[in-house]
């Protein structure tokens, strides 16, 4: 089996050790390098080419959010996610406006921790579950998402609905008994008649409008 690489990006030496012990427990998952400060993480990520990379918010020097940004001008393949104690509306739209991979608490259990990190390696966009509502509120005045229901077929509001609920395209074909591409044609139309531009965005408007509840 081959182990998704990881990068530790966090100043506080404690917490990086105790992650990484509860990382290596997982069969499928291999912490690769780990870095106290933005400036190394730079290196180190350039170096190794990890497949995702958990990167601390508030660190002393260069800053999460200067280190997301500076990983992709870098042109970074790897996948990077925001772990940190913040909940604030302001830091988790910042992150999103930088382009980062998700963003969890660190207070998550980590049952959910270790899933997220898998969901986030196959490319979904993860984010800690009380922050959906943040998003809401946040992106509520600004939304876009003005179409009404209607204008969504069947099987696209059923989609919806799983992406809500936090499925993956695979596990949204599994459960409807569709091709994971005629999944991702559904969530592509669904997007653009609610005037959308992600999947993250799709979820935040499904909770503002009690979609599945």
């Amino acid at each position: 089996m081959t182990r998704a690489q990881i990068l530790l990006v966090d100043d506080h030496p404690t917490l990086r050790q105790g992650l990484a012990q509860l990382i290596s427990l997982e069969d499928n998952l291999d912490v690769i390098a780990q870095a106290g400060s933005g400036d190394e993480a730079i290196s180190l990520a350039i170096k190794h080419a990890p497949d995702l990379i958990l990167l601390d918010l508030n660190m002393k020097g260069l800053s999460g959010i200067d280190t997301l940004i500076a990983l992709k001008r870098a042109e970074i393949d790897s996948k990077i996610v925001i772990f940190t104690v913040s909940d604030s509306e302001s830091d988790v739209l910042q992150a999103i406006k930088f382009n980062t991979d998700g963003y969890l608490l660190k207070d998550s259990e980590p049952e959910e921790l270790i899933e997220k990190i898998n969901l986030a390696i196959q490319g979904e966009f993860v984010i800690s579950a009380p922050l959906t509502k943040i998003l809401a509120r946040s992106l509520r005045p600004e939304s876009k998402a003005s179409s009404p229901l209607e204008n969504l077929t069947q099987r696209e509001l059923q989609n919806l609905k799983l992406i809500a609920s936090g499925k993956s395209n695979k596990d949204i074909a599994n459960t409807l008994g569709i091709a994971e591409t005629t999944v991702k044609v559904h969530v592509k139309n669904l997007l653009k008649k609610l005037g959308l531009k992600s999947r993250v965005e799709a979820a935040v408007w499904a909770v503002e409008h009690k979609i599945g509840h």
